[in-house]
């Protein structure tokens, strides 16, 4: 999979200004863990998650998706009217139907000659969209697109510590499964990619690979398809430890396909973003890639895991705040149920915004 030409304009991101707690999670669950003797503290110690976000109760993610496209128009200065796809990524989604990318794509105004339709493909739904606007450039169908999504994690929140205080045929080994559901955080992403031509920033996605590992699409699994509503009431079965173990042995094969593709060595990534899970699940796909972690930009510990927003979200913060200098080759590595895996190619040659992010910004030393 290879462009010559397409470019990325930007990234952006949304956070919810709720912040929920590990800790409070975990108070909240006291009666399951008094029962099955667990050790206070267990939650962030396996994950790495000190807390993560959830939207006001009521927001759709149609809703939260206009303001973030609006913010990535903003950032990049970029002329709406030659926006020819607008894809809605993400898990959750307003209705079953008709697609929450029309909802937003009336509220943006964008013109009505383009494509307007939803994609799902777990948490590769934004990457996955990517690629589906990048093939539209390079084919001559589109002079740009912008992919969006917002994960709303709220409703699997309260409807997994209701199971975990309710259910009492739990015991140590079955609530391993549904633990995995509170690391899971909200958050809103979006990408604009155009032709070379248009583009401002000249940041060219060169291509990438893919792998897919479907015997292993139990690993994770939901409930039967729902809205994405307040009243959708979810709970997840996920084989954590087999779910990384998988992964990340697809992602091992994937990445020597990258390699080839983007005609890149290890020692030619200057920075990476990936999925994020878990502090363990990290250092073991550094270790299985041979790549240096500090590579790699992670939010996982305050922002958890927010499904397809992940990665993209985690390149907005690291691009705009400082991580990737210009020149830079930049390495997204996605990794989801399914199992799924898409890793891109980018080399990374201007930043039309920067800013600082809720109180955060990197430095030498990291975040602060």
């Amino acid at each position: 999979m290879r462009y010559t030409n397409v470019c990325i304009e930007g990234f952006a991101h949304c956070l919810p200004e709720e912040v929920v707690s590990t800790d409070s999670l975990e108070k909240r669950c006291a009666s399951v863990y008094q029962r099955l003797n667990l050790p206070e503290g267990r939650l962030e110690a396996l994950t790495g998650i000190k807390e993560r976000r959830v939207w006001t109760a009521g927001k759709t993610p149609g809703q939260q998706s206009v303001l973030t496209v609006q913010k990535l128009l903003e950032q990049t200065d970029f002329d709406p009217s030659t926006i020819g796809v607008l894809i809605h990524g993400s898990v959750c989604r307003d209705y079953l139907e008709p697609a929450t990318a029309c909802s937003v794509h009336h509220a943006l105004h964008f013109p009505p000659t383009g494509f307007v339709y939803d994609i799902s493909n777990a948490c590769l739904g934004i990457v996955s969209g990517m690629i589906q606007i990048a093939n539209m450039i390079e084919l001559g169908h589109i002079e740009a697109g912008i992919v969006v999504g917002t994960e709303s994690s709220r409703s699997l929140m309260e409807t997994t510590i209701q199971h975990l205080n309710t259910d009492l045929s739990l015991t140590r080994k079955s609530v391993k499964s549904v633990f995995a559901s509170l690391t899971i955080g909200s958050g809103s992403a979006a990408v604009l990619l155009a032709h070379r031509r248009i583009s401002r920033t000249g940041n060219r996605l060169l291509g990438g690979a893919v792998h897919a590992e479907t015997k292993f699409c139990d690993l994770c699994r939901s409930d039967t398809d729902q809205s994405g509503g307040d009243a959708m009431n979810p709970l997840m079965q996920t084989d954590s430890e087999a779910l990384m173990k998988e992964g990340v042995a697809a992602a091992a094969r994937c990445f020597e396909s990258f390699l080839s593709e983007t005609g890149w060595t290890r020692g030619d990534v200057d920075k990476t973003f990936c999925h994020q899970v878990g502090r363990v699940h990290q250092k073991l796909l550094f270790d299985t890639l041979s790549l240096p972690p500090e590579l790699n930009f992670s939010t996982l510990e305050y922002l958890g895991n927010t499904g397809s927003a992940a990665l993209p979200t985690a390149a907005a913060i690291g691009i705009t705040t400082g991580f990737v200098p210009d020149g830079s080759r930049v390495a997204l590595l996605g990794i989801g149920s399914g199992i799924n895996v898409v890793m891109l190619g980018i080399e990374w040659q201007r930043t039309l915004w920067r800013e600082q992010v809720g109180g955060i910004c990197w430095t030498e030393n990291g975040l602060e």
